[in-house]
């Protein structure tokens, strides 16, 4: 019996570059309200903010699964990414602080009650480094948000990755509510100390790519800070947040206070050995 034959498929055209990274769409996204020659500036920086967002939060996935796993090399290698990201995020404020104050002015009025505050993303990221405190209004709006805070933050997930290598990591910690806020613990720090008796072991070097992550998120909130006020001062912000005033506030604030506690206990242990 001779079966019919299928269909022919239609052939399909050669994958191009621009439709790999889908550029008819991308470039079609950037939609500035006024005719100031600066906005199309402003809105690339914050769409491209929001594409590293995403990256990083891409990647703080795998670096809890990769330090739950105990993989030391690979989540060196993916905090290492992390802070590269940072770097480069911290790096565009460089092209933004080219426009003027007067320049800014020209199109501020059109942002109507949009903030950089109200970016999802960032507040995830917030999140899986640890911060537990949202207004409700955000958490009852965002399922991303209420996932993230409901579950391990980074840091908890680091002390899992010390616990499955050896470290005196205490119970209560590995066994807390991850949507509790974390508090500073003494013996989490003795076991860090521990961790850095042996500076040029694999879990030190783990520790210290997350301090870098922590380190990043800090310089980025500073010289988020500094191009705030270059650019409006005191004034307020858009949609009436605070700008450079709560900016400031978040300042000098650690995602992982106790692997900076621990630095001066480090230099107090040194002391005695000599």
């Amino acid at each position: 019996m001779t079966m019919p034959d299928s269909d022919p498929q239609p052939p399909q055209d050669p994958l191009t570059y621009g439709g790999y990274l889908r550029l008819d769409r991308l470039l079609d996204c950037q939609e500035p309200r006024t005719g100031a020659h600066d906005e199309l500036l402003f809105v690339i920086i914050h769409q491209v903010y929001e594409l590293w967002f995403k990256q990083i939060l891409h990647e703080a996935e795998l670096l809890q699964r990769r330090l739950e796993e105990g993989r030391s090399a690979a989540s060196l290698h993916t905090a290492r990414r992390i802070a590269k990201i940072l770097k480069t995020v911290v790096g565009q404020l460089d092209v933004l602080e080219t426009m003027t104050p007067r320049q800014f002015a020209s199109f501020r009025d059109a942002l109507g009650t949009s903030s950089g505050f109200q970016s999802a993303q960032f507040r995830e990221i917030e999140a899986v480094l640890g911060r537990r405190s949202f207004p409700a209004s955000d958490l009852r709006a965002d399922p991303r948000l209420r996932a993230a805070v409901a579950r391990r933050s980074l840091f908890d997930s680091l002390l899992r990755y010390l616990d499955d290598h050896g470290y005196a990591v205490p119970r209560a910690a590995l066994d807390r509510d991850p949507a509790g806020p974390w508090t500073p613990d003494p013996e989490v720090q003795r076991a860090l100390l521990a961790v850095y008796a042996d500076e040029n072991g694999p879990a030190a070097e783990v520790c210290e790519g997350l301090v870098d992550v922590d380190e990043g998120v800090q310089e980025w909130r500073y010289r988020h800070v500094k191009m705030v006020e270059r650019t409006i001062g005191a004034k307020l912000g858009t949609g009436g947040s605070a700008g450079a005033d709560y900016l400031r506030s978040t300042l000098f604030t650690p995602a992982f206070p106790d692997l900076w506690e621990v630095r001066s206990q480090i230099e107090e242990t040194a002391g005695h050995d000599r």
